[in-house]
């Protein structure tokens, strides 16, 4: 196919919304609701960590991120599914199209690779807890941060250069937001090269990370064998909110790559929805409050803001 050829699309259709029209008012109350969740109790998160003191540690310096960037991830969706529910066209214009899709991938990346460096600093606190702040520097502190927000949008950055030189010839997105894979197979021309290219970033994507969690626990996992059952627990009391962050967030990954990888007509679409969806609203959602409810650090200062504001609220006796 030639150039001249090519009749070039300039904007797209979410055609998923098409699934919610019957309902869309239900769906804007329901995501409505979900988004200012998820802004409370991450935005409570990062107001308890930057002002108590005590909490001035690693681990809560990587929760502050995790909450910023389940903040970041949501953002990036919510305001445009809010708005499309409430339109008629389900329009996306290329530009807007792709900064989402670099939004939402990078949140992603985010994601994981702060969740990986949290499992190694729960591996140094137990299996060094003597040598922890020495191992544990502020300057690593810094480093692993910037690591954490700078190698994934690098990463990414460079493979969406090829989706953003492309041409496209078809506009029709079944989603409700837009996403790289989906966005590449609207190309008018042949993808085999940038799909290479894009396994080999899926690649040094995920697996220094799945590699770091699966190390650090493997240590983990080690060490308790030979300790006692009051260090045992105590360990698992430790790693269990971030067990349960990082399994939350590969359940989410896992229903992406179904829903986008494989054919999916014969499911409801509502389930498809959800699946789409679950990523970009439940790990934003459960990780602050898992972390809130279970570690006491934390929650105290929480019951201790709201209780402070409860009291100056209420009228003078």
């Amino acid at each position: 196919m030639t150039m001249e050829n090519i009749s070039v699309v300039t904007s797209f259709i979410l055609v998923a919304y098409t699934d919610m029209e019957d309902l869309r008012y239900v769906y804007f109350v329901v995501f409505l609701l979900l988004y200012l969740l998820i802004l409370f109790v991450n935005l409570v998160l990062i107001v308890v960590i930057y002002i108590e003191r005590g909490l001035h540690e690693p681990m809560y310096f990587f929760m502050f991120n995790l909450a910023v960037n389940g903040i970041y991830g949501s953002t990036s969706l919510m305001p445009s599914l809010l708005k499309n529910l409430l339109s008629h066209t389900y329009e996306i214009s290329l530009s807007c199209c792709l900064l989402q899709i670099f939004c939402l991938h990078t949140y992603g990346s985010v994601e994981f690779t702060i969740l990986a460096v949290m499992g190694y600093d729960r591996y140094v606190a137990i299996c060094y807890p003597l040598h922890y702040h020495l191992i544990v520097s502020p300057r690593k502190i810094y480093a692993l941060i910037a690591f954490s927000w700078i190698y994934p949008c690098l990463c990414f950055g460079l493979y969406f250069i090829m989706t953003v030189q492309r041409t496209f010839c078809d506009r029709f997105i079944d989603k409700v937001y837009c996403n790289n894979f989906g966005l590449v197979r609207l190309s008018c021309l042949d993808t085999t090269i940038q799909s290479i290219v894009g396994l080999a970033a899926i690649g040094l994507l995920i697996a220094p990370q799945i590699l770091m969690i699966l190390f650090s626990y493997a240590q983990i996992l080690r060490i308790c064998l030979r300790a006692s059952k009051e260090s045992q627990i105590k360990a698992i009391q430790t790693c269990t909110p971030h067990l349960l962050a990082v399994i939350n967030y590969s359940v989410g990954c896992l229903f992406e790559i179904i829903q986008t990888r494989f054919n999916m007509n014969h499911v409801p679409s509502e389930v498809r929805i959800f699946m789409s969806l679950y990523f970009l609203i439940f790990p934003p959602m459960l990780n602050s409050t898992i972390y809130g409810i279970s570690i006491q650090a934390i929650r105290l200062p929480i019951l201790k803001l709201f209780s402070r504001r409860k009291n100056k609220s209420s009228p003078l006796q």
